[in-house]
C-alpha cells in the first residue's frame, strides 16, 4: 500500500525513542524506513535495524546534511520526513501524503500547533517559531504557520527542482524558502506533536539553532525577495547616515563646530542607503521577470507532454 514512500528519520542518540517510531511506520506498511544516523553511540543504529529500518551511517555532521545524504538515496515517488524523537506521530503519515498523491500539492508541512500537547515545546522555543514564522510570512509572502516543523512529505520531482545547502537545522526554513522561489506547491495539515519521552534529549540548542535559522531565513531573501533583503540593509545605512547628519547639522548652525569628517560618513551612508534601494526595486524586477518566464517554460513544457 505505501510502496512508494520512502520514510526517513535523521537520528543522533535515539535510542529511547527510535525503535517505537520505526515499528509504527512498519506496521502500517511502509516498507522503506532509511534512517540516517549521525555517529550515535547509544545504540540507536542497532535498535534501527532490529524494527525492520535500513540505516546509514552519516557521512557528515548536521541534520540537514544527514536529510541531503538521504534524500540521494530515494528511490520511491514520494518522501516522507521525521524525527525519531517520538514527537511525531505515524499515525499523521496519510493525512501528510494525501495531498500529494491527490495532487493538491507537492509539499507538504505538519502543522505541530494544529495538536500541540501540553509541555512538548518549551516557552522559548514557541516564542522563537512565532518570531520566525512571522519573519517568513513578512518576507516571502507565503501564509505557513509553521516551517520549522520537521514532519513532512514532498514528491521526489519537487525536491529535485530545490537547490538545499543548509546542513543545519536550517534545512526546513531553506525547503519552505525553495517553494516559494520556485513555485512548488505547498500546503500544511494539522498534525499532532507529542511531547518528548522520558530519557529523550533534544539535539537543538535554541538560542545558537535559532540563530542560524534566523539568518539562513534573512540570507535566502536575497535572491526571492530582493526588494526586502537590499531595502533593510539600504534603510539601517540611511538612517545611520542622517542621524549622523543631524548631530553635524545642529552642532554648526547651534554651537558653530564643524565635522567635516562626520558631515562626510553621512554624506556617505545617505548615498549608499540610497543606491541599496535602487538595487533592491531593480533587483525585484528581475526576480519577477525570471518567475514570469520560468511559468512560461512550465507551460511550454506540460503541452509538449500532453502533446507526446
Amino acid at each position: 500500500m505505501n510502496e512508494d514512500v520512502t520514510v526517513l528519520i535523521p537520528t543522533l542518540d535515539e535510542a529511547a525513542t527510535i525503535g517505537e517510531v520505526v515499528a509504527g511506520f512498519v506496521e502500517r506498511g511502509y516498507e522503506t524506513v532509511l534512517v540516517i544516523d549521525g555517529g550515535s553511540t547509544d545504540g540507536t543504529q542497532e535498535i534501527a535495524e532490529e524494527e525492520g529500518a535500513n540505516v546509514v551511517e552519516q557521512t557528515g555532521s548536521g541534520k540537514g546534511q544527514a536529510m541531503m545524504q538521504g534524500f540521494a538515496r530515494v528511490e520511491t515517488e514520494y518522501v516522507l520526513v521525521l524525527d525519531g524523537d517520538g514527537t511525531y506521530l505515524p499515525e499523521d503519515a496519510d493525512a501528510l501524503l494525501e495531498p500529494l498523491r491527490d495532487g493538491e500539492a507537492d509539499h507538504v508541512v505538519g502543522n505541530r500547533f494544529a495538536d500541540i500537547r501540553s509541555g512538548a515545546m518549551p516557552r522559548l522555543n514557541r516564542v522563537g517559531n512565532r518570531i520566525i514564522n512571522w519573519s517568513f510570512r513578512a518576507i516571502h509572502r507565503r501564509d505557513h504557520r509553521d516551517i520549522l516543523s520537521g514532519y513532512r512529505a514532498m514528491t521526489m520531482d519537487s525536491l529535485g527542482r530545490m537547490n538545499l545547502t543548509a546542513e543545519g537545522f536550517g534545512i526546513e526554513t531553506e525547503m519552505c524558502v525553495e517553494c516559494v522561489r520556485h513555485g512548488i506547491d505547498s500546503m500544511e495539515v494539522p498534525i499532532t506533536y507529542e511531547t518528548r519521552p522520558a530519557g529523550s534529549e533534544t539535539n537543538l540548542h535554541p538560542i545558537k539553532d535559532g540563530g542560524t535559522i534566523i539568518v539562513t531565513l534573512y540570507r535566502l531573501a536575497k535572491t526571492n525577495n530582493p526588494l526586502f533583503y537590499f531595502g533593510s540593509l539600504g534603510g539601517l545605512s540611511l538612517l545611520a547616515g542622517l542621524g549622523i547628519a543631524s548631530y553635524v547639522g545642529y552642532d554648526w548652525f547651534v554651537n558653530d563646530i564643524p565635522h567635516e569628517v562626520l558631515a562626510i560618513v553621512a554624506a556617505a551612508g545617505i548615498l549608499v542607503g540610497i543606491q541599496l534601494f535602487m538595487i533592491g526595486f531593480l533587483s525585484d524586477m528581475i526576480v519577477a521577470l525570471h518567475r514570469d518566464q520560468r511559468r512560461r517554460i512550465e507551460r511550454l513544457e506540460r503541452r509538449i507532454e500532453e502533446d507526446d
